[in-house]
């Protein structure tokens, strides 16, 4: 990526290896500087880099190469930053803006006091997170940083534009750039970076001085060269490292230290139990390990893929076909089985980006879970009072489902919680059930406008209350009732309108009694939930997709199995068939106490409809897709009474207005509601799904009854809740195309 015009005038590195070597080349061959000038104590590494065209000056001394800079990268051990601040510090332009490239900030930062009396607000620490074992100006590269992260940890009164410059700077070399504390910096770098270099050195120096070691080595599989490798790493560099994050190593090898005592202990006394737990949660967090590092939404955000669909028109709908799992299910399954007394098994979990932040969220505070094994999974219960304390804050990524519940779940633990998210949840209001939950006893604290991350102090008795809901949401509902499993009396809640049982449905099946009478739902506290089996049926909301799609194409004729029929998730069926849709329900049985049947839909001829509000909030993840129905209906279709689509992973409401507009189609869209004129066609164009995964799946149905090609932005998030979606779409007749960024 080439810039109009270079960012700094004159860039000296000081220290010309590997790092400072390949930053140097990186910013020359991206044009980001006028002049690259460094300085090492080694004259040789200097030549080297004149050299192979690393650097365009070398200066013979640190004094000489700092100035007229207006960018000074120190680039040497850690341990040998302060001496190097000495010497140029007489030379330095007071404007020039100052970092590093150490993996240590606190002693950074300390050094710079050291020298200057304080943190200039022009010094911005930095480390990027990129290298090999291979070390000086010769293993330079100036794509070594392409698709890195960048760490910067600016002090509190930084500079706002020496940053923003920085971060252009690292961006050009084509690094990815996290902002952070110096002291949560250290604490990650310790625990990701240092222990397993510490750990590596270790345990290569024991083996080399055992009797065999010949054969140790000569046998040794692939997994421990690839371990071990990282001992070949510069043993001075390291010692300097381990020896300035003091510290943040000595808690984490400590803390290492108590977990392997543990499993030493697992194995003398022949305790399976825990080495499964053990095994399986850490299986689990290595999988996913972009969301577990550290628990940090902004980890998951900036590795997630950039995913595009590409679509054609004229497709076609045939098929027999069963979706994914309910997720509503999913996340409740996982919840009560952790909580129940003995082991509970699951079919037809869902195995999306929600559902396992759950799973692991549960792993993280102790429980056992084997699988998913193909929606199968096997959770070893630990009681109602059973969970232990998460290490770190427990990462939900975009599932406002989950953060809702396990609000209720956490607030009566004896244990304190951090509840985070990716940037989308971290947009999405969560004081509806802090508030209700505070009515109650609980401690919790949000950040600004009740949003994540929620920081729920344990030790909180609870008290029963009733609470007449101000908006129907089976989210609030359930998470208050999962609070009154904990609290002192009764709980009920009343909603407005009806919403989705499953809370009240599941618990009865884990035998925990759940008292209805007519818009209210009551538990009592201090119950026992028994282990159970849990077939779960396939959502009906990703079953909408495919309804729609049968519905609006010529000649399509398609089954759909094992859908679950709950009464408060059947508005995209009653809403469809008054437009007139062709929808057959058959085989209906009951599963797990859930209502279950197999659909048959066929395409037939809309019409426009004023829907009924009593609909609204049992379609209320379904109305982007029958707005591509209304689209393609005769006559007009007004829908009112939807704010809550205004909240959800995106302004539903307004992103689909502008989507819809984007390929054609006029809209209304009113505070709480839409009106769309029926019999308009859709034509080509790019559409901005702003990261919600049931608009980005909308217009891949749109697609069908296109008249050009249509481009969707934004959908990686369809995995969220629909593992599968591409290939059961292309499957069925959509001319549906992924592309990853």
């Amino acid at each position: 990526m080439a810039h109009q015009a270079p960012l700094f005038s004159r860039v000296a590195v000081i220290g010309l290896g590997l790092i400072g070597g390949s930053l140097a080349a990186a910013i020359r061959q991206h044009g980001l500087a006028t002049t690259v000038v460094a300085a090492d104590r080694r004259a040789d590494e200097l030549q080297t880099g004149l050299k192979l065209g690393v650097i365009d000056e070398a200066a013979e001394s640190i004094a000489a190469a700092v100035k007229g800079a207006d960018l000074v990268v120190l680039a040497v051990p850690v341990r040998a930053i302060e001496p190097v601040l000495e010497e140029l510090r007489a030379n330095l332009d007071p404007t020039a803006l100052i970092t590093d490239v150490g993996s240590t900030k606190g002693s950074f930062v300390a050094s710079v006091r050291a020298v200057f009396g304080e943190v200039p607000a022009n010094v911005i620490p930095g480390h990027p997170i990129a290298g090999s074992e291979k070390s000086g100006v010769s293993a330079a590269r100036a794509n070594l940083f392409e698709n890195h992260k960048v760490i910067l940890t600016p002090l509190d009164d930084h500079q706002p534009q020496a940053l923003a410059r920085l971060t252009a700077l690292w961006e050009g070399c084509g690094a990815t750039v996290l902002t952070m504390s110096v002291e949560r910096h250290d604490e990650v770098l310790a625990a990701t970076s240092h222990l397993p270099h510490l750990i590596a050195f270790s345990l290569v120096d024991t083996l080399a001085g055992e009797d065999d070691n010949l054969d140790i080595f000569r046998y040794a599989a692939g997994g421990f060269r690839d371990f071990t490798r990282i001992a070949a790493s510069d043993p001075v560099m390291w010692h300097d490292i381990f020896l300035s994050n003091r510290d943040a190593v000595l808690r984490v090898i400590d803390h290492f230290n108590q977990d392997l005592e543990q499993l030493r202990q697992a194995i003398e006394r022949q305790d399976g139990a825990l080495l499964l737990r053990v095994f399986s949660r850490a299986k689990a967090a290595r999988e996913h390990f972009s969301k577990m590092l550290s628990g940090q939404a902004y980890v998951t955000t900036m590795n997630q893929k950039q995913v595009t669909f590409h679509l054609s028109p004229g497709g076609s709908m045939t098929g027999d076909i069963r979706v994914p799992g309910d997720k509503s299910m999913s996340h409740r399954s996982i919840m009560l089985g952790a909580l129940a007394d003995g082991i509970t098994e699951v079919e037809g979990f869902l195995e999306g980006e929600d559902s396992l932040a759950t799973l692991q969220a549960f792993r993280d505070m102790g429980v056992t879970i084997e699988g998913p094994d193909n929606g199968y999974v096997k959770i070893h219960g630990v009681g109602i009072d059973g969970l232990q304390a998460p290490r770190g804050p427990l990462y939900l990524g975009n599932s406002g489902t989950g953060m809702r519940l396990f609000a209720g779940l956490l607030a009566a633990q004896a244990f304190d919680t951090e509840l985070t998210g990716d940037s989308s949840l971290s947009k999405r209001p969560m004081g509806r059930v802090a508030d209700p939950l505070r009515l109650m006893g609980a401690v919790i604290d949000t950040a600004d406008g009740g949003r994540p991350p929620l920081r729920i102090k344990g030790g909180q008795p609870l008290k029963g209350i009733h609470y007449d809901m101000p908006m129907a949401s089976a989210q609030v509902k359930s998470c208050l009732l999962l609070a009154g499993l904990y609290a002192d009396g009764t709980t009920s809640v009343t909603e407005p309108a009806p919403t989705r049982d499953h809370t009240e449905r599941m618990l009865t099946g884990f035998g925990y009694p759940v008292h209805r009478n007519g818009a209210t739902a009551a538990v009592n506290g201090g119950g026992r939930l028994a282990a159970t089996r849990i077939d779960v049926p396939a959502d009906i909301s990703s079953a909408a997709f495919f309804l729609v799609a049968a519905s609006i194409t010529p000649g399509a004729d398609l089954t759909l199995r094992h859908v679950g029929i709950n009464p408060t998730r059947t508005g995209v069926i009653n809403i469809l068939r008054l437009m007139g849709g062709d929808i057959e329900l058959f085989n209906e049985r009951e599963v797990g106490g859930e209502p279950v049947a197999d659909i048959r839909v066929r395409q037939a001829p809309l019409k426009g409809i004023r829907i009924p509000e009593r609909e609204v909030p049992l379609a209320i993840d379904e109305f982007p897709v029958l707005f591509i129905a209304a689209t393609f209906a005769e006559g007009e279709t007004v829908l009112t009474g939807a704010e809550e689509l205004r909240v959800k992973e995106s302004d539903r409401i307004q992103v689909m207005a502008d989507g819809l507009a984007a390929v054609g189609v006029q809209t209304t869209v009113t505070d709480d509601g839409i009106i769309i004129p029926g019999g308009q066609s859709i034509s080509g164009g790019t559409v901005d799904s702003h990261g919600d995964h049931r608009i980005a799946m909308s217009f891949a149905v749109a697609s069908l009854r296109a008249e050009g090609d249509i481009k969707v932005l934004d959908c990686a998030n369809v995995a969220t809740s629909f593992p599968g979606f591409v290939e059961l779409a292309a499957g069925t007749g959509i001319q549906i195309r992924a592309e990853e960024a």
